[in-house]
């Protein structure tokens, strides 16, 4: 038998007439027999004849637990968007409950349009249990194949951020946000809790958290369904909301007590905007959000017991509840009891469409939420009206030369981005945005704050747009759901943190390849990254702050998706973040520095050398009409820096040696075309590097990642690559370098090693080069700072250290 629960409610009420009480619960127990099918049937979908073995499955995927309740929400909701006439959007955190947000769709007709094979009737009822987790179907959690979604189902703990990026500049929209109760127990879900700091209820829309308890994960009981219901409510309370509680698990009076608590928060979300939007005196005092904790049975309405076992209410009910409904006759016979429980007689017509009653409930057109157009949110997207960035160039009278820090060039752009599009265009950062020098967007807005504010606070305001919060995951969460909804923005982080999203950077590219092969979802904004900061300009944060393993992890994702950039100067940073904002379907990771340092190209110089991708800088090398001796290749504005200062030294040691001097910006260029769509071919690819002649390549990451994008490559048992091998703790600028031999002097000694006309004459060459490297230690160690020649290094300086030496090749022994 099942266990029932006493129904208990903070809001009190009936607002349901019996006709209403009716229709949600036809729609709710049609979802319920929806959700089933998918999971357990390929044939029979109406049960016009007993259950078969060939009626099953072969194999049983998907998640029922929580699925019966998420169902429940979304009939309440259909009624108050009707009611209400709201514009409302549905995330759910639990995404493993695919099959209830399938079934809505398909309940609404969405599904039949855009999947036009899967209608409602009798034939795309089949089709839609057949095609559930299902090879050649859809998978078994929420995903960009399901109509109304936002938010991928496989990861759990961004709900909340998700559905708070969304609601931001949506003045008319009500998100709707379902927190599941083991996802809740997730260190970025608890921290997304304070988003409703970031609200301001004048110009954002709304979420409503609805924290779903039905008290188990996969086999263990989850913490917030264990805890006193006032040390619960105290938490949420603490967090910023006012809590109202439904519990139970007797459906019609659930129903009831849902429909009065939904209202009651509906109308406690209008009072709040109405306040805020009409108040005369500015900024109005911060009122707690409504949210509703709901609690009730994991696996609601599936069976009591199978075998001897509870399963409605008990962890049994997380996924299959039973598994052997093909080859067991009493376990089909459980599940052909289970489906007829909904009595889909009562729910469907002889052919199989939604009955009236049910058809009826649910709102229309973009009022569905199945087909709200904020779900798909390329259809609203408005381009960035876009300042001209040539306006904000670096003048480079000499290359090699100045010392700019890039990123506050590029901050001064971006305020005027800001500046020009106040609803559609938001920045977020972990508490770094003036560390990462983009302050100058501070001139045009403020940080987004709706919490306490003291006199001495800097640029803080509910009306703010620099959206900054000590959670990486919180800001790449709002800037998803941001994105996803159809607006622009960009993520600065240090380098080394912006791991903490490794796994949420995962999900979104993975959305974006499967959203590229589905015809209805239209391109949204692409996810740009500035990474500062970086792994060579640690000077006072040490080892902790050294990590620049992000782009080898990017760099995995599939190639129709991933953008890497790695601008040397600020003209280059320019061009390649006017493009990145400009741009539609990617993740674009742009890694720049934010400490002073030297300008190589003019604007014009930079837009050819950024389109281009990858270039060969004459300027650097020398005897450009010669074939080169050795090509000194870099990536990255330290590596670009060194390996100009190691040219220079073997200009001055070997005038006669053919040097060829390639940068690159766009990181993807190294690759092979047919990997990669911006990758080089063969022949390109060799003109650059060469076939036969080393290639000693200085790199801002791992060395590796070189290897591994050009390991096709014919000239690849010819390259060499310097780049960070976790050596370095606080220390010096150019220490960083040396520590890692990515250094100008070991450059220069890896050029003597592997060009043979060098390796004998050049042998007193690379023994002053070592002179160097001691010199260099012992001074820093004395004074702590760098050698003067090395902290006024520019271009063109002159011969450096071999000046006060002879000329090595009087030197060179005979022969």
């Amino acid at each position: 038998m099942s266990r029932r629960k006493v129904t208990n409610s903070t809001v009190s009420g009936q607002p349901l007439s019996p006709a209403e009480l009716r229709r949600v619960d036809a729609w709710w127990r049609a979802a319920n027999y929806l959700s089933v099918g998918q999971i357990y049937l390929m044939d029979n979908p109406l049960l016009r004849e007993a259950l078969q073995p060939e009626h099953v499955k072969p194999r049983l995927l998907g998640h029922w637990g929580t699925t019966p309740g998420l169902n429940f929400m979304y009939a309440h909701l259909n009624r108050a968007i009707t009611a209400r006439d709201l514009d409302m959007m549905y995330v759910i955190g639990p995404g493993h409950g695919g099959p209830g947000v399938v079934a809505s769709g398909w309940l609404e007709g969405t599904c039949s349009e855009v999947y036009p094979d899967i209608g409602r009737d009798l034939a795309g009822m089949r089709r839609l249990f057949q095609q559930f987790s299902f090879p050649g179907g859809i998978p078994s959690h929420v995903a960009p194949e399901t109509p109304g979604s936002i938010h991928e189902g496989g990861e759990l703990g961004y709900s909340l951020s998700h559905a708070y990026g969304a609601a931001f500049d949506n003045p008319g929209l009500v998100v709707a946000a379902v927190v599941g109760d083991g996802e809740a127990e997730t260190g970025p879900l608890a921290a997304s809790w304070h988003s409703n700091k970031f609200v301001d209820p004048r110009r954002d829309g709304a979420v409503l958290p609805i924290l779903h308890l039905n008290g188990y994960k996969i086999a263990n009981p989850t913490l917030l369904a264990r805890i006193p219901t006032d040390e619960l409510t105290s938490l949420m309370r603490g967090y910023g909301h006012a809590p109202y509680l439904v519990e139970g698990s007797d459906p019609e009076e659930m129903h009831q007590a849902f429909a009065a608590t939904l209202d009651h928060c509906l109308d406690a979300i209008g009072d709040i905007q109405h306040e805020a939007r009409t108040a005369r005196r500015q900024p109005v005092a911060r009122r707690p959000w409504p949210m509703i904790v709901l609690r009730s049975p994991k696996g609601w309405t599936g069976p009591a017991e199978v075998d001897g076992h509870q399963v409605e209410g008990s962890w049994r009910s997380h996924q299959v509840p039973f598994a052997r409904a093909r080859e067991d006759d009493s376990h089909r016979a459980v599940l052909e009891q289970w489906m007829r429980s909904y009595r889909p007689e009562e729910l469907f017509t002889e052919d199989g469409a939604p009955v009236p009653e049910i058809a009826d409930l649910h709102p229309a057109g973009e009022r569905r939420m199945s087909a709200n157009q904020h779900a798909n949110g390329g259809l609203l997207l408005h381009d960035l009206q876009m300042p001209d960035f040539r306006d904000y160039a670096v003048e480079v009278e000499t290359p090699g030369t100045g010392a700019v820090e890039a990123t506050k060039v590029l901050g001064g752009f971006l305020r005027d981005v800001m500046a020009a599009n106040m609803d559609r265009f938001r920045l977020f950062s972990p508490d770094e945005n003036n560390s990462n020098r983009l302050q100058d967007v501070l001139e045009v807005t403020s940080r987004t704050w709706n919490a306490e504010l003291l006199p001495d606070d800097d640029s803080l305001a509910v009306d703010g747009r620099v959206m900054e919060i000590l959670s990486e995951h919180t800001c790449q969460g709002w800037l998803e759901g941001y994105l996803l909804t159809g607006r622009h923005g960009l993520f600065s982080c240090y380098e080394a943190f912006i791991h903490l999203v490794d796994s949420m950077f995962n999900q979104h590219a993975k959305w974006l390849k499967v959203s590229n092969d589905i015809v209805w979802r239209r391109p949204i904004a692409s996810l740009n990254y500035l990474l500062t900061s970086h792994v060579w300009r640690q000077d006072h944060n040490g080892f902790s702050h050294q990590d620049p393993g992000f782009v080898d992890h990017v760099v995995n994702k599939k190639s129709d998706v991933i953008r890497v950039y790695f601008p040397p100067d600020a003209n280059t940073l320019l061009s390649v973040a006017d493009h990145c904002l400009r741009s539609r379907q990617y993740v674009n990771v742009i890694v720049a520095g934010k400490q002073p340092t030297l300008q190589y190209l003019t604007m014009d110089e930079a837009i050819v050398h950024c389109t281009k991708g990858i270039g060969i800088w004459d300027w650097a090398g020398t005897h450009p009409t010669e074939e080169p001796d050795v090509v000194l290749g870099c990536a990255g504005e330290v590596p670009t820096m060194e390996a100009l200062a190691a040219v220079e030294l073997l200009r001055g040691f070997f005038p006669d040696l053919a040097i060829r001097f390639v940068n690159v910006v766009d990181l993807m260029r190294l690759q092979d075309e047919r990997e990669h769509p911006h990758g080089l071919s063969d022949n390109a690819f060799d003109s650059l590097f060469t076939k036969d002649k080393p290639v000693i390549f200085a790199y801002h990451g791992y060395p590796t990642l070189i290897h591994r994008l050009t390991y096709r490559r014919h000239n690849h048992q010819n390259l060499h690559v310097r780049g960070y091998k976790e050596e370095g703790t606080t220390t010096t600028p150019f220490d960083m370098t040396v520590l890692n031999q990515v250094d100008r002097f070991n450059l220069a000694i890896d050029v003597i090693d592997r060009v043979p006309s060098l390796q004998i004459v050049g042998a007193p060459v690379r023994e002053i080069l070592r002179d160097k490297l001691i010199e260099h230690r012992i001074y820093i160690r004395t004074h702590g700072e760098d050698l003067p020649e090395i902290q006024d290094w520019q271009w063109g300086m002159g011969a450096g250290p071999q000046a006060a030496t002879p000329d090595p090749a009087q030197n060179a022994p005979e022969g």
